[in-house]
């Protein structure tokens, strides 16, 4: 097999996916932002253990990937919200469905 060929394989689109979905915190985001427009203190908020450093990073990444979008609101002080994309709305089934799993996990532990 080629390189040619093995970068049109359908796994190499599940990689490509999976890197973005699987960075520290990225599902996490993605759920709190399933459930309408948030602003950067209240994804803090909700996600407290992850720091403002990775927080942006992760965002900006999102951003860049069309996954989610940024607007300044012309607040006193301004204040940015971030929101899905319909791009990143098609996320929303994964990430219900790997919450769904994680439940099964934890209710049913393994012997």
């Amino acid at each position: 097999m080629t390189a040619k060929n093995r970068t049109q394989h359908p796994s190499c689109a599940l990689s490509h996916c999976m890197a973005l979905i699987g960075g520290a915190w990225t599902p996490n985001i993605l759920w709190y932002l399933s459930h309408g427009p948030r602003r950067f203190s209240e994804l803090r908020s909700d996600i407290p253990l992850v720091s403002a450093k990775v927080l942006t990073q992760r965002l900006r990444e999102l951003e860049s990937h069309g996954v989610l979008s940024r607007a300044v609101l012309g607040t006193s002080p301004p204040a940015v919200e971030y929101a899905l994309t319909d791009l990143g709305t098609r996320f929303i089934p994964v990430i219900n469905a790997i919450a769904e799993v994680g439940q099964d996990l934890r209710d049913n532990p393994s012997d």
